[in-house]
Parts: C-alpha cells; sequence; structure tokens
C-alpha cells in the first residue's frame, strides 16, 4: 500500500467523527475508511477519532466497532492482518456536544500540524455548536475540512443559518457538504457519458429528446429513522439533494474544465433555470404518497402510519412524483418527471432519456412502439442501456424494441468502491468536484420551499399507496397526461 504525499498533500491526518458510535458511522464511514486503508488511500500516519456521549475507553470503542461495523464490510474484502492494523487507528473522546463547554479534550488528542478533517455525522441543529466549539478550542486553521451530512437545514432560512454559522469558521474551500449519489460511480460517468462522446453530445437537447425521466425508488421503509424522517419527507430528503442533483448533472452545459467550481457554476445554472411552481402548478403537476400496509421482500409489511415513533396524525409523504421544466435553450418544453419512494416494488434508481420519435413513421403499420431510449441504471445494477427498435425475424416488417447493455460491473475489471469510500478519498485530497456548494443548497431550497409551502396552502394530503407498489396512481396519470409511462 501506497500513497502519494506529493499529489495529496496530506503527511498526517487527523479524521475526527462527531457521532462516532451513530448508524452511519457503523454502517457506512467506519467500512469506507477501512476500504480505504485497505486500497493505500489513507497516510499511514491517519488516526480516527471518534466522539460520542457514551462514557467509554479506546478499548471499549474497538469492541463497540467490531460488533457493530465489521459485518458491514463484504467479505471478500477484509482481512484480518489489515483489520488489525486499521483498528490501531481508532480513538475514541467522550464527548456530549450540547453540555461540554468546551473540545478541549478533542484538542489534547489531536495532533499539532496534522490535517484534521471533521466529519459532523450528527442532527444539522449540532452543525453551529460544534463549529464555534471547535474554533474555540484552536482546532481549526488553514488546512482544516469539515464534511456536513445532509440534510442542512429544513427550509432556505434554516439552511443559510447552517452556511452563515459553518461559514464564519470555515472558509468555503474547506467545507465539504456531502450528498453520497455523488459518489457513485455510476453518476460521475455521467459527466463522461454526456461530454466525452461525441455521438451523444449533439442529441441531448430540446430537439431530439421527448422527455426525462428520474427515479430513484427504495424497498425498504422508514425503519428505525422515523424520528428524523416524520419532521423532512421524501420532498426534504430525496428530492432537495438526490433527484435535484442528478436533473442538474444530466441538464447541465459542458464546463470550462473539470475544475470544481466550474462544474458546480454550470449545475448551479439549471438550479437557477428550474421553472418555479405557482399553486396552480403544484396541484397539477405534483403527487404526494405514503404507503400503507402491504407486501414488501416477500412478507406483510407495516404502513407508514403503522410505524414505530410515527405520530398517528403524521402528514409526512413517504413518496413524491412532480412534472419539472428547465427553462433554458437546451431544454426548452422538455418535461423532466422526478420519482422518488419508500416501500415500492424494488429499490431502483436510474435516468431515462426518451428520444423523440423519427419525423415521418415509416413504419406506423407495424405494431410496437418507435420510441429510442438511453437507460442509465444507478442502483442495484450499474449499466447504461440503449433501447432501439429493431426488425423480428420473418419476412414481414414488425418492430421489436432491443437493448444494447453495457455492464458497467463486468465491463471494468478493477474494484469499484463505494459512495462513501470514494468521497472521503476525496475529501482526504482536497478535491470539492463532487460536493455542493453554498449557492446550489441554497438555490435547491429556493425551489422546493414553494412547493412544501403549496402543499400545506392546498391542505395536500398525501395518497395512499400498498407497500410492494409502484406508487400511488395519480403518479401514472402524471405521466400518461403527456403520453408518457414511467420505464419499470
Amino acid at each position: 500500500m501506497t500513497f502519494s504525499k506529493a499529489q495529496d498533500n496530506v503527511d498526517v491526518l487527523d479524521m475526527i467523527i462527531f457521532g462516532g458510535t451513530g448508524d452511519l458511522a457503523m454502517r457506512k464511514l467506519i467500512p469506507a475508511l477501512y476500504m480505504a486503508f485497505l486500497h493505500g488511500n489513507l497516510p499511514p500516519s491517519t488516526r480516527i477519532i471518534s466522539t460520542g456521549r457514551q462514557e467509554i475507553d479506546r478499548e471499549a470503542y474497538v469492541a463497540y466497532v467490531e460488533l457493530h461495523s465489521r459485518s458491514f464490510i463484504a467479505q471478500e474484502n477484509f482481512n484480518d492482518k489489515t483489520w488489525d492494523s486499521f483498528v490501531t487507528m481508532l480513538g475514541y473522546v467522550s464527548l456530549d456536544v450540547k453540555a461540554t463547554p468546551d473540545f478541549d479534550p478533542l484538542a489534547r488528542v489531536s495532533r499539532q500540524g496534522a490535517v484534521r478533517v471533521f466529519y459532523l455525522s450528527t442532527a444539522p441543529s449540532l452543525f453551529t455548536t460544534i463549529c464555534t466549539k471547535l474554533s474555540a478550542s484552536g482546532l481549526v486553521d488553514s488546512r482544516s475540512r469539515v464534511v456536513l451530512e445532509k440534510p442542512l437545514g429544513i427550509d432556505l432560512r434554516s439552511a443559510i443559518e447552517i452556511n452563515e454559522a459553518v461559514g464564519s469558521r470555515f472558509a468555503e474551500s474547506q467545507i465539504y457538504r456531502i450528498d453520497h449519489y455523488l459518489g457513485k460511480e455510476t453518476v460521475q460517468n455521467l459527466m463522461v457519458l454526456r461530454f466525452g462522446n461525441s455521438i451523444l453530445e449533439p442529441l441531448w437537447r430540446a430537439s431530439n429528446i421527448s422527455s426525462v425521466q428520474i427515479t430513484v425508488a427504495e424497498e425498504v421503509g422508514v425503519g428505525s429513522r422515523a424520528g428524523f424522517y416524520d419532521g423532512a419527507g421524501a420532498m426534504r430528503d430525496m428530492v432537495q439533494n438526490h433527484l435535484l442533483q442528478l436533473l442538474c448533472i444530466v441538464a447541465m452545459e459542458p464546463p470550462t474544465s473539470l475544475n470544481a467550481d466550474a462544474v458546480r457554476d454550470e449545475k448551479l445554472k439549471v438550479l437557477r433555470a428550474l421553472r418555479r411552481f405557482k399553486l396552480a402548478d403544484i396541484a397539477r403537476d405534483t403527487v404526494r404518497g405514503r404507503y400503507t400496509r402491504g407486501v414488501g421482500g416477500s412478507k406483510e409489511v407495516p404502513g407508514y402510519l403503522e410505524e414505530r415513533d410515527v405520530p398517528v396524525d403524521s402528514s409526512t409523504e413517504t413518496f413524491v412524483a412532480m412534472r419539472a421544466f428547465v427553462d433554458t435553450w437546451r431544454w426548452s418544453r422538455v418535461p423532466f418527471y422526478l420519482r422518488t419512494g419508500k416501500r415500492m416494488v424494488r429499490r431502483s434508481s436510474k435516468i431515462v432519456i426518451e428520444f423523440t420519435n423519427p419525423p415521418f413513421q415509416l413504419f406506423h403499420q407495424c405494431s410496437g412502439s418507435i420510441s429510442n431510449r438511453l437507460v442509465i441504471e444507478l442502483q442495484p445494477e450499474e449499466a447504461i442501456k440503449l433501447q432501439i427498435m429493431a426488425k423480428q425475424p420473418g419476412s414481414g416488417m414488425e418492430m421489436q424494441q432491443v437493448t444494447l447493455n453495457l455492464d458497467l460491473g463486468s465491463a471494468f475489471q478493477q474494484r469499484r468502491a463505494e459512495a462513501y469510500e470514494r468521497l472521503l478519498i476525496d475529501v482526504v485530497r482536497g478535491r470539492l468536484t463532487h460536493f455542493m456548494r453554498r449557492d446550489e443548497l441554497e438555490a435547491a431550497w429556493e425551489w422546493v420551499d414553494p412547493i412544501i409551502e403549496g402543499w400545506q396552502q392546498l391542505n395536500e394530503k398525501p395518497r395512499a399507496y400498498a407497500a410492494g407498489t409502484w406508487g400511488p396512481a395519480e403518479s401514472f396519470a402524471l405521466l400518461a397526461r403527456d403520453g408518457f409511462a414511467w420505464v419499470e
């Protein structure tokens, strides 16, 4: 294992995780850091210091990690010798963010001269307190970096407050607002697909594309996140960040370079070009849903209102579908259909580019659709599929849709890093391209807030859909009205 100090300019790294005993740390962060260490992407002198309210010593914390985190590392990647070396990096500091007057206990264990990465895997309401106390304890310098987990606020006002507070202690170039979707290999491949292939770029515009679909479907329910989720809902939890980021990459103009700000400038232009919803648009072009009792994974599962810690009078949505427009020259009048939900048929994230039909229907007498589609599968498979029409074998001229399938998993033999691993490496190496800038975040909230407020004004209640289905019937009508259908 080697680590390029010249390239990454990090000799000594202190990775400090606030919320280090939490679910995200155990399921994602510690396994991702182990994989980064396994493949030589952490400096040899790295230390990983977790903080939490539990009064335990380092040995007890290592045992906690063994119990709660080790099982999330794929067996084929696990190596006892490497794991033993990795856990020597782990440290623990008992710290109650609210009650502790300062972070001096943390300052005493963090090394002078180290590049400090503060990962805030806590509720956003604690971000201000954490950053203030970090600064007061002398832990913030020009080489420090802070990683902020979503959701960054519950609306534009709270997002601005968080940005102001964090920005008063850290420069914008030190702030990494993480959205793990931007770490997915296939999402990052979208940039290459769009701007690295001359056959696609001329087609990527309104004259050739009839619609765009973006779906992020989850098979799981709210689970243990009900306490958080009921105050957020699908719009805040998924649309405001994941789906809008995917939309930006699909719709953005070519950046002048791969410089972080050049890329993020183009994404910001898309967010500012999103057509704002009026009250009538919200009533016509958005659908809220909430799952009821049904079947998930071949067993009966409860409805949202039956989940533990969900108030019986909750009005929170677990599903959102909408029709949006990007008012630019490239995308004029092309509908973007966004859909996300919990307890759907299966886990599936995809982008579907539906091309316009030929100008002259030479084969109008033949059965079947003539639509061509580019389907970009993000999960669980990672693939790019081009659906075209071909002649069926025989004496006639009957058409059939066939698929050219590029399975990215089999096309490349080298290992494909998970999203959190890739993004944590980017943080260590100071790469900001796949993280949201402040103005991006606030522009997304500027678009989302009026929709949420409109639902309240309209007293729009979530439409029921049975667990294990593709959502409420109204979401299908949303597309059928324009002559389209969701691609399952």
